[in-house]
Parts: C-alpha cells; sequence; structure tokens
C-alpha cells in the first residue's frame, strides 16, 4: 500500500480493461456483466464506481476502488482464470491530489538520483 494510502486508509483506485474471446457468446447470451463485476468487487471488499462497455483494443472496463494492490491482482486473476476474457490490464488510477503527492515525490527523488555514467 502506498504511503499516500497508508495515510487516509482511503482505498485505491484501479481500473480493469478486458477484451472478450467470443463477441458471438455476448451476442447470443447477453448478461450484465455489471452485475457480475460488482459483485466480484464487493467480495473483496471493494467498491464498484463505473463499468462501461467500449469499441477498440478493449471490449469494456470497470472502475473500482479495493483495499490494496493484491486484492487488484486477485481481481485479475480471478478474471483470467475463468478463460473469457484475453488481454485483461490492471492498473492504478490517480486522482489530483495523488498525482500531485506522485510529482512531489518524484522531485525529491529525481534530485537524488544519480544516472549511471559510462
Amino acid at each position: 500500500m502506498g504511503l499516500l494510502q497508508e495515510e487516509t486508509h482511503a482505498q485505491v483506485h484501479y481500473v480493469l480493461l478486458v477484451h472478450r474471446r467470443s463477441t458471438k457468446a455476448m451476442i447470443e447470451g447477453p448478461s450484465d456483466r455489471s452485475a457480475a463485476g460488482k459483485a466480484l468487487i464487493e467480495s473483496l471488499g471493494g467498491t464498484q464506481e463505473a463499468f462501461y462497455w467500449m469499441q477498440g483494443e478493449h471490449d469494456g472496463f470497470l472502475i473500482s476502488n479495493l483495499p490494496d494492490g493484491v486484492s487488484a491482482a486477485a481481481v485479475a486473476a480471478a478474471v483470467g482464470a475463468t478463460g473469457a476474457v484475453t488481454g485483461l490490464q490492471t492498473h492504478q488510477i490517480f486522482d489530483a491530489d495523488e498525482q500531485a503527492a506522485i510529482v512531489r515525490q518524484a522531485d525529491t527523488a529525481r534530485k537524488a538520483y544519480t544516472p549511471p555514467t559510462g
């Protein structure tokens, strides 16, 4: 868990990008994947903020709040293990305050870092 999450005890925000194996299966057997996603996220102590379908490289994405990176990895492992999706990606996302903290810490780290020479 990152420093900011430890201080505030806030859940961590993630976006999960999915690509379904079969568009045919989606057409022939539509189901409420948002409800399935919500149940999955809640089973690990999280909440689902949004679930959207989209066109392009990925078929949909889910935005969630989870306790930590272990929980996010467990979500990805559980979904991936079904074989129903490919190209599954999980990314932590940051709000404006978190991004400002990242930039401040990056500035500190940049000043302390000496790149290799050679």
